[in-house]
């Protein structure tokens, strides 16, 4: 019963986002109308009434492909023993190796 109740409030939840997000448009065309109802000695009789009418509209979300031209970083790794690793001072002995020696 608790899972039935929780499925509803999300619809509501759900319907109420997409109408506030304007990708719902939801609007009556035409009203309702309620039957006419006579109760006489033979019983009660219902004749007539209208639903009501409504239009709906939704938003379109498209998805498409372009051509883009995106630089990429290039990586270089320079093994050991190079001349750029060479350049860098070597750490003190009590000291511990920066992050980025590694």
């Amino acid at each position: 019963m608790r899972a039935i109740l929780l499925v509803l409030i999300l619809a509501v939840v759900a319907i109420i986002v997409l109408v506030a997000t304007g990708l719902v448009d939801i609007s009556q065309v035409r009203g309702a109308k309620a039957p006419n109802v006579s109760a006489s000695s033979n019983g009660i009789t219902a004749s007539g009434g209208q639903a009501p009418a409504f239009d709906i509209e939704t938003g379109s979300v498209s998805v498409g492909a372009r051509d883009a031209t995106v630089k990429v970083p290039a990586l270089k790794v320079n093994p050991a023993g190079n001349d750029a690793a060479a350049a860098q001072p070597a750490p003190a002995q009590n000291q511990a190796a920066p992050a980025n020696a590694l």
